[in-house]
């Protein structure tokens, strides 16, 4: 008869404070859930300067709608819409309306850039080819590098153009160079956004001119952000620089935090109906946090709020590294196999963003059916390692078995069930 125990699986809990004792739990053991390594920042701590809070006019306040949310609680904050994140782990550490579609503006030609990008590292475009201009491209209004009608331009110019001095010219003459016009590269926006899962952004022309479709959300511009400097590092220095002279006219980086060296990249926008918008990113340390603030009221605001949600970030948060791929987090108990137990690791690095008083508030819970029948194969999905805690943002890892465990014979497997019954185990 087999014993009640496999009948009635017994979930195995254990919740731990990290940075000290095992927190009161109902579990099958109270041994505290403890990585294999200390726990440690990633990199040295950087000195942050203190963040001044932001006074707000009531009047203005009701404008701009409530405050962001923040894991810390509510923040104020001139824009209209917003997003902070954390680089290395993708944590949302602000959000103000991050996920209602509106007018991007110049904060579009990311999306250029990323596609450019694509091609020059796949080889299917050079720095140094040269692109035509067509009268559309010459006749573009608004920001421009001023392109010369019916000349050729080097790619590496027309991304300058594009990034330095917000050229929608130059993105003309880059779309209809890779793609044969602006439309079949708008084709080519929406599949890459499509595919990196932007659920809120509908591109219509690849400068963010005015265009009653023509719509994003913040996160969706913060993903891309993102995956412009995690994917093109070898480009991303264009966004550094403050000056860019072309047919012999000099202008200045529109992003202000990067004229100030406050940030290293990456994109101003603006239009009447969206407002004024701002995609930055700095590191300090081996830490990165990405802003993105739009429908703001000014060009002052929004460098302003674009430092000030930076220094907020850095100066209230860390990265901490909980575990790492091969960290035994756990060994669970075999129900007849040749091993008692299996390590369960989480098969890749854990690491989390979290406020600076994080080990007081961080629980981790481990989850997992116990025993677990043999046989196990190792990369098997056992369990789920979650986090979290009050200001805490939730996480959770799979946890995976960590080794092969083969079933007992059957002598091997008569005894352990008959051992299990004397032992009152059913």
């Amino acid at each position: 008869m087999r014993p009640s125990l496999l009948n009635n699986r017994l979930l195995a809990r254990r919740a731990v404070l990290l940075a000290g004792a095992a927190l009161p739990v109902t579990a099958v053991a109270q041994t505290a859930v403890k990585p294999k390594h200390p726990l440690h920042k990633l990199g040295t701590p950087v000195p942050v300067k203190p963040v001044t809070p932001k006074k707000t006019d009531p009047a203005a306040t009701a404008d701009n709608g409530p405050p962001a949310k923040t894991p810390l609680g509510p923040l104020d904050t001139e824009a209209r819409y917003a997003i902070v994140i954390d680089f290395n782990s993708g944590a949302t550490l602000l959000d103000k309306d991050a996920d209602v579609s509106q007018v991007p503006s110049s904060l579009t030609k990311m999306m250029t850039a990323y596609l450019v990008y694509e091609r020059l590292k796949k080889g299917q475009l050079s720095l140094t080819q040269e692109l035509p201009v067509s009268e559309k491209a010459w006749r573009m209004q608004g920001s421009k590098m001023f392109v010369a009608l019916n000349s050729n331009v080097k790619v590496e110019d027309l991304i300058r153009g594009m990034i330095v001095q917000s050229g929608n010219d130059a993105c003309i003459v880059l779309a209809e160079g890779i793609a044969g016009s602006e439309q079949q590269f708008v084709e080519l926006m929406n599949a890459k956004a499509h595919e990196f899962g932007l659920t809120g952004t509908t591109y219509h022309n690849c400068t963010g001119w005015p265009d009653p479709g023509h719509r994003m959300t913040v996160r969706d511009i913060a993903t891309v952000a993102r995956r412009l400097i995690a994917d093109f590092p070898e480009y991303y220095h264009y966004d550094s620089e403050k000056t860019f002279k072309y047919n012999g006219i000099e202008q200045g980086n529109r992003n202000t935090l990067v004229q100030k060296g406050v940030a290293d990249g990456l994109k101003t926008g603006h239009t009447e109906e969206g407002g004024y918008g701002l995609a930055a990113s700095a590191q300090r340390g081996n830490r990165r946090v990405i802003v993105v603030v739009n429908g703001l009221q000014t060009m002052h605001g929004r460098g302003e709020e674009g430092e000030r949600l930076l220094d907020w970030a850095f100066a209230s948060f860390e990265n901490v590294q909980l575990f790492t791929a091969g960290d035994v987090i756990e060994k669970a108990p075999v129900w007849l196999g040749t091993q008692p137990s299996v390590p369960l690791v989480g098969g890749r690095d854990l690491v989390l963003t979290l406020p600076r008083n994080w080990r007081d508030k961080l629980k981790v819970s481990v989850d997992y059916d116990s025993p677990i029948p043999a046989p196990v194969v190792r990369g098997t999905r056992l369990g789920t390692v979650s986090v979290g805690g009050d200001g805490v943002p939730s996480m959770s890892l799979p946890l995976l078995a960590g080794a092969d465990v083969q079933r007992l014979g059957l002598a091997g497997r008569s005894m352990a069930v008959l051992g299990r019954m004397l032992a009152g185990g059913g």
